[in-house]
């Protein structure tokens, strides 16, 4: 037993090792019924373009605030720059920028084609030319890596490593933040802002299926396991992966979907940046029939758009208890 979270060397997948595929996915279900958290090495995203997506994030939330409310999100729009966002109906101390997954990248973000629901379209600041070109390649990458952990989590929950890949369709609904943890309020002395909690980022489990993140050296990080609020340090080459809550429920339990946040840092400022791999919004999820014991399926049918729409609402108000997936329990 460890209480640090798992590194698992993804080399094997990559070179195409399907012979050593069996224990990747092993070591994965592990750390998702222990931890819920892991960290990936050798994951095939290279360090230049992790690099420039830090760099980029680095020039962006450094615009005039002029600048980035410029592209600010709104409910009707939830891509974007916002500044006030709720967690757990408590302001977090940090700003973000969202851009989302377009199944059509070479048409314009606006085009029906690229339009789903409640999705809104993309916004660019003027300012950084270099800014979409790159967010966009990341996104892809996210997107290739989401799909080959899928592939693992299924196989170690003892289904065909396909069982899920048709919730990924070209409609699927993953995108991208970009998160800046400031050592000051960016709202300090706003009247309208609501009350800063007391964390960077207050503790929640995220609503997907599953969370690629790249964090830099600066920490805060924590994931709640076994009783207790632990830290998972930041690993040089390392990309931090966790289970959301639809993946608790196709699973029936097996994998959870943890409790994390992040503290408040006093000496520098934080990034990090998250890929939210989620399936298409006609999605229902529910447990798989191969993992309903005799106690049943824990959870009726979730439907994804549905769910999404009603957490993102919380982002942007109080509007009481926030929606969670022990709403959907049985029993």
């Amino acid at each position: 037993m460890t209480d640090s979270v798992p590194i698992i060397d993804l080399s094997a997948l990559r070179a195409g090792e399907d012979g050593q595929a069996a224990g990747v996915a092993a070591a994965i279900a592990e750390a998702c019924r222990r931890w819920g958290f892991f960290q990936v090495v050798n994951h095939g995203i290279p360090a230049d373009l992790t690099d420039r997506v830090f760099d980029q994030s680095r020039r962006f939330f450094a615009l005039s605030m002029a600048e980035k409310r410029a592209i600010l999100r709104s409910k009707a729009n939830p891509r974007g720059y916002y500044d006030r966002e709720l967690t757990k109906n408590a302001r977090d101390l940090k700003e973000v920028f969202d851009v989302g997954f377009d199944p059509f990248p070479d048409l314009p973000s606006d085009h029906p084609k690229n339009r789903l629901p409640v999705d809104g379209q993309n916004q660019w600041p003027a300012a950084l030319p270099d800014f979409k070109p790159i967010l966009i390649r990341y996104l892809g990458a996210c997107e290739g890596l989401g799909q080959a952990l899928l592939e693992m989590l299924c196989l170690g929950l003892g289904a065909p490593r396909d069982q899920l890949s048709g919730a990924f369709g070209p409609d699927h609904t993953s995108f991208l933040r970009l998160n800046h943890y400031p050592l000051e309020d960016p709202l300090d002395g706003d009247q309208g802002a609501a009350a800063l909690g007391d964390m960077a980022l207050h503790h929640h489990s995220d609503a997907g299926v599953l969370t690629i993140l790249l964090q830099d050296d600066v920490g805060g990080l924590q994931v709640f396991a076994r009783g207790a609020w632990r830290d998972v340090a930041p690993t040089e080459g390392a990309l931090v992966i966790n289970i959301g809550d639809m993946m608790q429920v196709w699973s029936n339990d097996g994998y959870r979907a943890p409790l994390h946040r992040v503290t408040s840092v006093t000496d520098r400022a934080r990034l990090s940046v998250p890929f939210f791999f989620n399936p298409s919004y006609a999605t229902d999820c529910q447990p798989l029939d191969t993992l309903i014991g005799e106690d049943g399926p824990h959870y009726r049918p979730v439907n994804w758009g549905t769910f999404r729409q009603l957490r993102s609402d919380g982002d942007y108000a109080d509007y009481g208890k926030e929606v969670q997936i022990a709403d959907f329990r049985l029993g």
